[in-house]
């Protein structure tokens, strides 16, 4: 029988580009309060399961579809929040602007889409990485097609899409209530903290009340969550205190340690995500060039994608190259907008090229090995906004205005064309395992990055109006260490002695990690995992170590698609983001930030229902 289940239907492409939407908002919310973003797939997946089961004919084929395209705008909000806040934060925007936001975007996103075709049959095919989270997708959309066919049969659905529903359901009105009752009404604080000095020196310890947090650490999982918090215990358990011992501090306890981080210590993790990226591209340097020559050979054999079978069929290679050469243009109008440098704006679009495809394969080839979750594209992009920082920095000389601006823009092209790269090569594996057409998801990858660019400018103002980007309260991590790096450069203010420890710091861990890869350990040691918990205060880092812990303790007998605790963990993030944005939004129609009425409860009354929350989470994980 020849007959092919549609792929590309209208109702997939309605509901791909809504979910696009929506997840990149509540990814964007997510990133810019935490410094970390998670993969949709699953998520996704299940809510197209449980939408198109009210069709008659809808089959496993749509709701890979409908994944692929929601999770291209999960990504894109990545590559958008680490670094285009960065040009409000050096000063080169008063606002957002949301036409070059929707361009940056688009232009980036669609990039990383067509760099990562050549690297389909490279990293999949040839290489047989393992892309767990895309294998996991794969299995989540198989149970319900069973579940589907089973209940059309008139058989036992068992546990189908209509449960997952409810539980992400469940889920995400209870991170929405906690949100809500936080940032809305203000009933508790946001975190608990202690910050105390013995000896003259200063220590810190402290435990966001964010269900999304404990979210995040259970789906990276055990082994990310403990370096993510062993690098915040190195910030504030070990360089704060040497630092203030040694150094000495002024005024309040509380105020001189988060300043000694601010401006001191969070250096370190610069340093270490820099050698991160160096490391990255080294190790996968030689694996990378082979698949691509092994791909470029098939590709010539195959002529026309008519001569190879349909789940073989890529976007025309020829094309690729059309529709990139096509998207140079737009790019030099943006540099040559900001450097006003013919000659330079050449330089740097070529620059934007190399470093996107070098990335793009890097982020493609991690998502193969630690899933799209765990994908470094921070550490490459600091990498990426270094170097441009440093050849504009000798082209321009110190004190350029648009020599910080020039590089980040560079790095967040490069960023949003890596972060969808990796999440490409993660559906591409899933639908090579459903039976899919990689030219279709391509496309549908294409539509749903379009699909995000449209709404992540606006995302952005509102958040900006409620909650100010790069404040305590929405510190907009990686943003802000971009901006950091980037004027750091040029101005000379750039704590390079911090920069150089970090970098020591990184090597060290790589060395480790070697170590642990030859003895064959399961516990690893990505140096990225840890740079990023140097980076991010230790109150985040506390509860994504407690969401690992949940996940090492029940799922160690079970398969990821068996897990209903990350369908809870996903609807966690989802609702509590959303709510986030919900509580936004009329103080960004009204420009009152008192808008929304408070209550002013007790600071520590949060710490209830977060506990509530814990032992929920893992009871639920356990069944």
């Amino acid at each position: 029988m020849n007959h092919q289940p549609a792929e590309i239907t209208i109702k997939a492409c309605i509901l791909g580009v809504i979910l696009s939407m929506v997840l990149a908002g509540a990814n964007a919310y997510l990133g810019l309060f935490a410094g970390m973003t998670v993969s949709a797939s699953i998520p996704a997946a299940v809510i197209s399961m449980g939408i198109l089961s009210l069709f008659r004919n809808s089959n496993i084929l749509e709701n890979n579809i409908v994944q692929t395209a929601a999770s291209a705008g999960e990504s894109l909000a990545a590559g958008v929040i680490f670094t285009i806040p960065a040009l409000l934060l050096i000063g080169y925007w008063q606002e957002f602007n949301y036409v070059e936001i929707a361009k940056i975007a688009a232009i980036g996103g669609v990039i990383g889409v067509l760099f990562t075709v050549p690297l389909r049959r490279a990293l999949i095919l040839e290489a047989k990485l393992l892309f767990p989270e895309g294998i996991a997708t794969a299995e989540v959309l198989k149970t319900g097609e069973a579940a589907r066919i089973a209940k059309k049969d008139g058989g036992p659905t068992a546990v189908g899409a209509a449960d997952g529903i409810k539980l992400l359901s469940i889920a995400g009105i209870t991170g929405a209530i906690m949100k809500l009752a936080q940032q809305g009404f203000a009933l508790w604080g946001s975190a608990i903290e202690g910050i105390r000095s013995f000896g003259g020196s200063i220590f810190g310890i402290g435990c966001d009340l964010s269900p999304a947090l404990l979210s995040v650490g259970y789906i990276v999982g055990r082994n990310i969550a403990i370096l993510v918090f062993a690098g915040g215990a190195l910030s504030w358990l070990i360089a704060i205190p040497i630092y203030s011992s040694i150094v000495g501090w002024e005024g309040e306890v509380h105020s001189a340690a988060w300043d000694i981080w601010n401006t001191k210590i969070r250096y370190l993790g610069v340093g270490a995500m820099v050698v991160g990226g160096i490391w990255s591209l080294i190790k996968l340097a030689k694996p990378l060039i082979n698949g691509i020559r092994s791909s470029i050979t098939a590709y010539s054999k195959s002529g026309d994608n008519t001569e190879i079978p349909r789940e073989e069929q890529d976007f025309p290679i020829k094309y690729v190259f059309i529709a990139l050469l096509a998207l140079l243009v737009p790019v030099y109008f943006l540099y040559l907008d900001v450097i006003q440098n013919t000659g330079l704006a050449v330089l740097l679009s070529l620059v934007m090229l190399i470093f996107g495809f070098l990335f793009s394969a890097v982020a493609s080839y991690m998502a193969g090995i630690v899933g799209s979750s765990n994908n470094p594209i921070s550490g490459v992009t600091i990498a990426t906004i270094l170097f441009s920082s440093l050849l504009l920095l000798a082209l321009l000389g110190t004190g350029s205005s648009e020599g910080a601006a020039g590089a980040i823009l560079i790095g967040a092209v490069v960023c949003c064309a890596a972060a969808i790269g990796g999440d490409n090569l993660q559906d591409l594996k899933t639908g090579n395992l459903v039976g899919a057409t990689p030219w279709k998801q391509q496309v549908m990858q294409i539509i749903g990055t379009l699909a995000a660019a449209a709404v992540l400018g606006l995302v952005l103002d509102i958040l900006h109006t409620a909650y100010t980007i790069g404040s305590a309260d929405f510190p907009a991590p990686q943003a802000t260490l971009m901006k950091s790096v980037a004027e750091g450069v040029f101005s000379g203010g750039l704590p390079w002695e911090m920069v150089q420890a970090g970098a020591v710091i990184g090597i060290i861990i790589i060395i480790l990690d070697v170590i642990q890869e030859k003895r064959g350990a399961s516990f690893r040691l990505p140096v990225l995992a840890v740079a990023v918990g140097i980076y991010l205060p230790i109150e985040l880092s506390t509860p994504i170590f407690i969401g690992g812990m949940i996940a090492h303790f029940t799922q160690s007998s079970k398969q990821a698609t068996d897990n209903k605790g990350l369908l809870f963990a996903s609807g966690l993030i989802t609702g509590e983001a959303l709510m986030g944005i919900m509580v936004a939004l009329p103080i960004f129609l009204t420009g009152d930030k008192s808008w929304w009425p408070t209550f002013s409860g007790p600071y520590w009354l949060g710490v209830i229902p977060f506990i509530g929350i814990i032992i929920w989470f893992y009871k639920i994980s356990k069944k």
